[in-house]
């Protein structure tokens, strides 16, 4: 499993789940947008400090972003 790309679809989902465009995010977690797209891409390679920072945000809990997705079952 590749954390970087797990904890970047994560921090996509739950930012357009809490309606922030990269800007707004940046805005209100002193991070630049620049380095929050690099995180969503799976190009960066956060600390769990920046990864708590980011999840508080956007009052998320930083588990929504290191959460693997629940797999559905077969049919």
């Amino acid at each position: 499993m590749d954390m970087r790309k797990l904890v970047g679809d994560n921090l996509k989902r739950v930012r357009l789940e809490k309606g922030l465009t990269q800007e707004a995010l940046a805005e209100v977690s002193g991070f630049t947008q620049q380095y929050l797209s690099t995180v969503e891409n799976g190009h960066a390679n956060p600390t769990i400090v920046t990864i708590y920072e980011i999840a508080i945000s956007m009052g998320a809990s930083y588990l929504d972003l290191l959460r693997p997705p629940v797999r559905q079952a077969r049919r």
